[in-house]
């Protein structure tokens, strides 16, 4: 989507993109004070959260919670006191609100949470177990994507009350699919899809390096960063393939484009991929991939 048609869409959006930015802060925040350090990697993030959402600083409720950050960011030092006092601030605006149902808010809230946690590029134990505190916390999101995924990742490293080096990374390449890497300043997707290539969950965002095409359905959500829907439309055509608007058992790749729209309701992700997930655990076999494996499939 270009820059114009995403301002366009924005008018008619603006409430859905307030209450996601100050989810994403509650979970960034909540994220960033799960370990006792606070480094700079994690000061950074938080100050690329107001970059981003500078244009909102003269509208309620950013007129205190922009101020309140960039003091954080200042000091360098994510305090109780001002963690308390952004969370407070969020929480007085985000809770209740009309535009997103309360699940749709956690879920953006668990997004902060998993930036949060990542934003130094690290993963420790206690950042780990913050996290299944957070889903025990709220488990009326079982049945929703990601939760059941998250969840049955972080009981597998704990079971033994010993996270392996392989059981992290896998959990770092899982939650890195949680990211939307244009919004931060030190997490880089070719770092999460080299994890993802290593350790990946079995058809969720995983890395296909064969695609086959001929006699396949395939369906797309998000935006491309490298062609049209018409474009990938015809270039699957081409190869024997068919590509279809929504998501069905019949559907064998889902491919998540990486051009997100601000707008979403997910960071990374919308509807089609929670409809895919459904379908997946009653039985398709539908394969969800990153755009970029489908170029690479393309290009090979």
């Amino acid at each position: 989507m270009k820059t114009g048609e995403i301002e366009d869409f924005r008018i008619f959006c603006a409430p859905a993109e307030l209450h996601k930015a100050i989810n994403m802060l509650r979970g960034l925040v909540a994220g960033i004070s799960c370990d006792t350090e606070i480094s700079d990697a994690e000061i950074k993030e938080l100050s690329n959260w107001i970059s981003l959402h500078a244009n909102l600083e003269n509208r309620h409720p950013f007129t205190e919670l922009i101020p309140a950050v960039a003091q954080v960011v200042e000091q360098d030092l994510v305090t109780e006191e001002a963690r308390e006092d952004i969370l407070y601030l969020c929480n007085q605006f985000s809770d209740g609100g009309e535009y997103y149902d309360l699940i749709t808010s956690a879920i953006q809230v668990l997004h902060g949470l998993v930036h949060g946690v990542l934003a130094d590029g690290e993963l420790s134990d206690a950042e780990i177990r913050k996290l299944q505190d957070w889903l025990y916390d709220n488990d009326n999101l079982r049945g929703v994507y990601p939760y059941d995924e998250l969840d049955s990742l972080i009981c597998a490293a704990l079971a033994d009350g010993k996270i392996s080096h392989d059981e992290r990374e896998m959990l770092k390449g899982f939650l890195g699919t949680l990211i939307e890497f244009k919004d931060s300043r030190n997490l880089a997707e070719a770092d999460f899809a080299k994890m993802r290539e290593r350790y990946s969950v079995q058809g969720i965002c995983a890395v296909c390096q064969e695609i086959e095409f001929e006699g396949k359905n395939f369906c797309f959500t998000g935006q491309s960063e490298r062609g049209t829907r018409a474009e990938i439309q015809r270039i699957i055509k081409e190869r024997g393939g068919a590509m279809r608007n929504g998501v069905s058992k019949k559907t064998d790749y889902l491919i998540v484009g990486n051009g997100g729209n601000p707008c979403w309701a997910f960071a990374c992700y919308g509807r089609k991929i929670e409809e895919a997930i459904k379908l997946r655990k009653q039985g398709a076999k539908i394969m969800i991939v990153n755009e970029v494996d489908f170029w690479d499939a393309i290009e090979n």
